[in-house]
């Protein structure tokens, strides 16, 4: 039986890069020929399959932000490789690969799955940019299109915001693999043993200033370091981060620390007392099922992707972004052991029942041959 052919169109940082290279590691090769066509600019860490094999890739002039000029020519590039491939499905992801391939899918006669990853109009700090992102994806609803959700709650705004049909919208969990193992760190450890911890870069969806703000709260009563994890070359909100962390005379209790390692993020994880996520929004992420997979609670915003995995009380708590919530339950945690204990054994319980990816990788098989 030939293989099915996957091209998968995306800008390839963060937790798109990191879909995609799961998926690609864990994948049947002897059932699915992939592609990758990416940006410039993105990585230029290669693409492996399951047998460490280099993936075949593309670059292509796409870029996070809007540019008529740059988004043309990525869209003609496309057009050429595609021409050129011939693949079977093509697997958008993203705003960017969701736009342009939903453009030119229906016009080559390619059949298209879009994952949003968190859809764009979600970003946008007003309600005139959320209005105009959120009229372009309802504009690029089409029934020839699948959505692939990474958690209920994107399925659930896809069908009630976005008005994708509910029959061409499935759910495949963002999933990782087991850690087993925890290398020792590559960075110098600058920060004391007793701490909790994020992974997201200072931006309006990570929401870091808040999560400062619930911190400082916190310290006078009981004193806690912060390590947050992630600090990139797209941290947009890093110097209102850096001047909040001066105004509140914490700079003795908050480590920022630039993007590293995964083996590194792995192991300041494991050894935290428990994660913390602020986030406006997400789509499934994988910061927190990371923090399940190494058995630590989680205390969340109420957003999408936290609360899908996160079941308030059991694994973690679930609250809004309410200050003092926030504060009171990171009190709790951090003053019960009894309770630290019996969440951390839920929360790695939580991972293995539901978002293991080499338990989970069929179903995602599954939807590529049904769809083709």
């Amino acid at each position: 039986m030939a293989k099915i052919k996957i091209a998968h169109l995306l800008h390839s940082l963060g937790g798109v890069d990191v879909y995609l290279r799961l998926l690609l590691n864990n994948i049947d090769t002897d059932s699915f020929e992939n592609i990758v066509i990416h940006g410039t600019k993105d990585t230029n860490v290669p693409f492996l399959d399951k047998n460490k094999k280099n993936v075949k890739e593309y670059k292509i002039s796409v870029f996070r932000e809007i540019s008529v000029i740059n988004d043309l020519k990525a869209t003609y590039q496309t057009y050429q490789i595609l021409k050129k491939e011939h693949p079977d499905l093509l697997h958008t992801h993203s705003a960017k690969g969701g736009m342009i391939g939903r453009v030119l899918g229906p016009l080559l006669g390619i059949k298209v799955i879009y994952t949003p990853h968190a859809f764009s109009y979600l970003s946008a700090q007003n309600s005139l940019k959320k209005g105009v992102f959120l009229s372009i994806e309802k504009l690029l609803v089409k029934r020839s299109i699948l959505l692939l959700a990474t958690s209920n709650s994107e399925k659930k705004r896809a069908i009630d915001e976005v008005g994708f049909d509910p029959k061409n919208t499935i759910v495949f969990n963002n999933c990782i693999e087991p850690i087993s193992k925890i290398d020792t760190l590559t960075i110098p450890k600058t920060w004391p043993d007793y701490y909790i911890c994020t992974v997201g870069r200072p931006s309006y969806q990570k929401n870091i200033e808040h999560m400062i703000r619930v911190i400082s709260e916190v310290n006078k009563e009981l004193r806690i370091h912060l390590v947050i994890m992630g600090v990139g070359p797209v941290s947009d909100q890093l110097e209102s981060v850096q001047s909040l962390i001066q105004e509140l005379d914490m700079t003795t209790e908050v480590t920022l620390l630039s993007w590293t390692e995964r083996t590194d993020v792995f192991n300041i994880i494991k050894q935290s007392k428990f994660y913390i996520s602020t986030a406006r929004y997400e789509g499934m992420p994988y910061s927190v099922i990371e923090s399940l997979a190494l058995s630590k609670p989680c205390i969340v915003t109420n957003c999408d992707g936290n609360r899908d995995l996160i079941i308030d009380g059991h694994n973690g708590f679930v609250i809004s972004e309410e200050l003092m919530q926030f504060k009171d339950k990171i009190l709790v945690l951090l003053g019960d052991d009894k309770l630290l204990e019996s969440m951390s054994k839920n929360s790695q319980q939580t991972f293995s029942d539901n978002f293991s990816i080499k338990k989970n990788i069929n179903q995602l098989e599954a939807i590529y041959r049904s769809y083709n």
